[in-house]
């Protein structure tokens, strides 16, 4: 008894033990995660605020090479203009916001300038120096003269003739573009090349180049510092650095590690909590196991009642799921006949317009063979090659009209392959084709230059187009105006055929695709009222969308959209 306690004390000390080590593994891993993701959402922040400042600072950029372009300020440097220049000055300072804007000339005297005060030379300064090369100076310092912060943007005047002639140096107030932003976080500021605090939304740190660091060591890949520079900065911040060369500047942000430590700890705290719950659990199922295990053996008992029972339930779910599969089967291979007796019924329709294109070529294959005959008994042969030259291409065609017939009524049971779509509707315009000028109707289609490849069954798809075409023959019997104008594009990833006709339209829009519907009148047509109805299930089946409208001109409009296939799509 006395060894079971003390295996089991061992025991539950060794586990509090694992537990600790696990926390303290969790603890390094979350601060690791939460330091992470406090760099990335740092840099972030960063790139958002140096983005900001140069966009601020690049409107004054360009308003210096802009105001040095002016027609205005030229006169100026030749001598005294009634004030034109200066006013022009003020008036542009006024409406940019820019603290001041000043004229120089070439040896870097104010000629004019937007505020009114004494005036200085600029010889010798980079700003001026670089700007009367041709190129635009940019300088950031601390004036005396406006008593602030100032960045500096000097523009050369270039005179008709070529050389510089004078310089346009916008002033701009550092403070007013950093007011919006500060006090924001993270600390944010941007030091020169001396490591002085050029612009920062905290004010206390403007002009320090202490910043009251006291240590700095990298963890888990970032460099974290130790300071001591007041209550508005962290003691331990994460450090991140960005160079911004454009306006000499480097942008630096501290950001607080101690929320990352706190989710630390949390997640350490939570790890332990669970796993001291789920010991407790594990002792508790131990204690309770014998009993368990007693209960066990009388629910196996009754399990094996409940077996027999659910044996027999299982049987005969398995013979109603046979059932309801053959039932299944039974409704595919009607929907399957159904598909080929709408294809039978189109070839009906138009089986006289066909016996009519295929006569024709005979009628001149007998002619052409009855010609070709004499010129040979004349020995005519050059005539005699022409005519069975004629003859072989009749004989092509008629070959391509009952490809695309067998094709057409053959039954397809083919997954959904790439299909090229403009050789479908070609397929099926050549079929229709007598039919349609039996009805004196015009047929505008215009095919695109490249092949337009969707996903579908070919036969399948030459029916559905069989089916608007026919439906679009029959609607526009009786009209003056019988025109049939078929589209294709591509939009989206997907194809898109539009099947428009000059007819009355579509008397009840809502019921078009419903089965046994039509507008045909009896004995006009043998039609039943299934061919949208099919051919709404056959696109549906592609993965597709099929659409009927009253098109604004006037008549009806059918729209086939189709995915496209990959190499249609990259072309």
């Amino acid at each position: 008894m006395i060894g079971s306690r003390i295996r089991r004390a061992l025991g539950v000390l060794g586990f509090l033990a694992l537990v600790a080590a696990l926390a303290l593994a969790v603890q390094h891993w979350g601060f690791r995660a939460a330091l992470n993701e406090a760099a990335r959402r740092g840099v972030s922040d960063l790139a958002l605020a140096s983005d900001r400042l140069t966009g601020e600072l690049q409107r004054y950029r360009q308003l210096a090479v802009l105001t040095a372009r002016h027609p205005d300020l030229a006169p100026r440097l030749d001598g005294p203009d009634g004030g034109r220049a200066e006013a022009l000055l003020r008036q542009t300072a006024d409406m940019t916001g820019a603290l001041d804007i000043v004229l120089l000339d070439a040896r870097g005297r104010e000629v004019a300038a937007a505020v009114e005060g004494p005036r200085r030379g600029h010889i010798g300064t980079p700003w001026f120096e670089r700007a009367m090369d041709g190129a635009l100076g940019v300088a950031h310092l601390s004036s005396g003269r406006y008593g602030r912060r100032i960045f500096l943007f000097a523009a050369p005047l270039f005179a008709p003739e070529g050389p510089v002639a004078g310089v346009v140096v916008v002033v701009t107030d550092v403070e007013a573009i950093e007011a919006s932003w500060r006090g924001d976080r993270p600390a944010l500021f941007f030091t020169d090349e001396t490591g002085r605090v050029f612009v920062s939304n905290r004010s206390e740190l403007v002009g320090r180049a202490d910043l009251g660091l006291v240590a700095r060591h990298r963890e888990a890949g970032h460099e974290i510092w130790r300071m001591r520079a007041g209550p508005y900065l962290p003691e331990r911040g994460l450090h991140l650095a960005q160079p911004l060369p454009v306006i000499g500047l480097t942008g630096e942000a501290l950001l607080d590690t101690a929320p990352a430590r706190r989710i630390a700890l949390l997640q350490a705290a939570a790890a332990a909590a669970l796993c001291l719950a789920f010991g407790a659990l594990l002792f508790l199922a131990t204690i309770r196991r014998h009993t368990l295990a007693r209960a066990n053996a009388r629910l196996e008992e009754r399990v094996a009642r409940r077996t027999v029972a659910l044996q027999a339930v299982n049987a005969d779910l398995q013979r109603e799921v046979a059932e309801r599969a053959a039932a299944e089967e039974r409704l595919r291979r009607a929907q399957a006949d159904l598909v080929q007796a709408g294809k039978l019924s189109a070839l009906g329709q138009m089986s006289a317009g066909i016996s009519h294109e295929l006569n024709q070529p005979l009628m001149a294959i007998r002619s052409f063979a009855e010609n070709a005959e004499t010129f040979l008994e004349r020995g005519n042969t050059q005539a005699a090659g022409r005519n069975l030259e004629r003859i072989s291409e009749l004989a092509r065609r008629m070959g391509r009209i009952i490809r695309n017939l067998r094709a057409f009524a053959r039954q397809e049971s083919a997954a959904v392959v790439d299909v090229d779509l403009v050789a479908v509707v070609e397929a099926a315009l050549e079929m229709a084709s007598a039919r349609a000028r039996q009805a004196d109707v015009t047929i505008d289609w215009s095919p695109p230059g490249t092949p337009v490849v969707v996903r579908g069954g070919e036969v399948r798809l030459q029916q559905v187009l069989l089916n608007l075409v026919g439906n679009a023959i029959d609607a526009m019997e009786g009209r003056e105006d019988k025109r049939l104008v078929i589209g294709l594009s591509r939009a989206s990833g997907r194809a898109r055929l539009t099947v428009r006709d000059s007819g009355p339209g579509i008397g009840e829009p809502d019921r078009m695709f419903d089965p046994f519907y039509t507008t045909k009148e009896v004995g006009a047509a043998e039609g039943m009222g299934l061919g949208l109805s099919i051919s709404y299930g056959l696109v549906q089946s592609f993965g597709g969308a099929i659409r009927g409208r009253n098109h604004e001109a006037g008549g009806a409009e059918f729209t086939v959209e189709l995915d496209l296939a990959r190499e249609s799509e990259a072309a």
